[in-house]
């Protein structure tokens, strides 16, 4: 896995989830869309860390699975937020690229460690 850069890439992009969603909150926006991204948006990261302490290869993917998961439900509700226009252009597109960078760097990982696991079976 790559390891370092997908651990710092998910840990910024979650710091910047929470300085997104205190913005929404000094600007009285939903608090319970809020509440998605900001819990879909830090779960990347946690997901990722949890897959660096996997007891097995198997439980290594689903935990990267997972983080992979949770980096499309943030593009959703990135997109929701947009649609909506509760959020400026420039938001949306500086978030949505950085989780699409994440979405990608995941999918590959999870894509590389099952190959892996494949040939060892």
């Amino acid at each position: 896995m790559r390891g370092n850069k997908l651990t710092e890439a998910s840990r910024a992009f979650a710091v910047r989830i929470v300085k997104f969603c205190c913005f929404l909150s000094a600007k009285n926006r939903s608090r319970v869309l809020s509440d998605q991204i900001l819990r879909s948006g830090t779960s990347i990261g946690a997901n990722i860390r949890e897959a660096q302490n996997a007891a097995s290869k198997k439980d290594f993917i689903s935990k990267l699975a997972s983080a992979l998961k949770e980096a499309n439900e943030t593009q959703y509700w990135l997109e929701v937020f947009h649609e909506s226009e509760m959020i400026s252009v420039a938001q949306f597109s500086s978030l949505y690229e950085d989780c699409t960078v994440l979405a990608k760097m995941l999918s590959s990982a999870v894509k590389t460690a099952r190959k892996n696991l494949s040939e060892e079976e």
